[in-house]
């Protein structure tokens, strides 16, 4: 998924300087921030801190909200967001570049630790990523928003609602009974990967008779234009509402958990604890429908994802 993919795919990690990612290291929040809900913390007044992001939309989107509560709550920030690639804004946390991004337990699970043993339930997927990271890295976590970047099926609504589809088991037991439906559109990688359809067939049982595959992205289209009956997509794509698909329920929880949440050195944790009050409770207010529609307002309206980051910021109250 784009999480790992670009943990492979952006090799260029950052070494001591920042401009290896075009990034200007006197960036400055772009945002006139005003408190809201979120009020000025005396230990965070005048603080410096840098907040990185990797550089696709909703990874953005979140490092922004991040910086906008931040800076309500009285810090000076830098805005280092759209790093190219997760190997890269985890190196360039771990070399002291950016002191704060928002990471995914999968990711860090599976890519940073190495492991092969995606662990089912959300909060118990959490606390493993976290207590490695903190052992292995020195990285703390703040608490996981609902927030859930993670594998499905999809298909069109109109479909789904012709079948009542609502589940991964639903569609185990449709194709059963009509397996000339089950053509597939999934990306390249996920087609071999034992996380991916061999292994999720394997889990559900559901027959396939066409598998086509795609480069990255090129599913959401080929299902909403009837190219195939379903195809595999990220959870939080804004495509999912801008091409209106029914995103199909996982419902034995086969699917690696990719959970959202604030990381940051410990050692920047303990010296400034109130960030956690800061940005947990903005973590807790997001989840995967409100993030599918912030980034349809980005990759398919159009729109900038720091104002899209803004006005979710203002309409929930945090910012004015």
């Amino acid at each position: 998924m784009k999480h790992r993919l670009k943990a492979v795919l952006g090799a260029a990690l950052l070494t001591t300087s920042l401009t290896a990612c075009g990034l200007d290291v006197n960036a400055s929040l772009p945002y006139q921030v005003k408190p809201g809900s979120i009020r000025p913390v005396p230990g965070l007044g005048g603080v410096h801190i840098a907040v990185g992001s990797k550089d696709y939309t909703e990874n953005t989107i979140l490092g922004y909200i991040a910086e906008l509560a931040l800076s309500a709550a009285g810090a000076d920030i830098t805005d280092l967001t759209h790093i190219s690639g997760s190997n890269s804004a985890r190196q360039a946390l771990i070399n002291g570049q950016i002191d704060a991004y928002w990471e995914y337990t999968g990711t860090a699970w599976i890519s940073y630790q190495g492991r092969t043993d995606p662990i089912p339930d959300e909060k118990a997927q959490f606390d493993a990523a976290k207590s490695a990271d903190e052992q292995k890295f020195g990285i703390t976590w703040l608490d996981y928003s609902p927030v859930n970047d993670t594998y499905a099926f999809a298909t069109t609504e109109a479909y789904a609602a012709q079948h009542n589809l609502r589940s991964d088991s639903n569609l185990t037991d449709f194709l059963k009974q009509h397996p000339e439906q089950g053509i597939f559109c999934v990306e390249t990688e996920f087609a071999s990967r034992q996380d991916g359809m061999p292994g999720v067939q394997k889990t559900y049982g559901f027959p396939a008779t066409d598998i086509k595959t795609f480069g990255t992205g090129a599913v959401y289209a080929a299902v909403a234009s009837g190219t195939c009956n379903f195809g595999e997509i990220f959870t939080t794509d804004g495509r999912i509402k801008g091409l209106n698909l029914r995103v199909l329920h996982d419902d034995k929880r086969f699917f690696p958990q990719y959970n959202a949440a604030v990381t940051m050195k410990k050692e920047f944790l303990d010296a400034h604890p109130a960030v956690r009050g800061v940005l947990e409770p903005v973590a807790k207010a997001l989840d995967n429908e409100q993030m599918i529609e912030l980034c349809k307002q980005v990759d398919v309206d159009g729109k900038d994802a720091g104002q899209v980051a803004r006005g979710w910021m203002a309409a929930k109250g945090f910012i004015n």
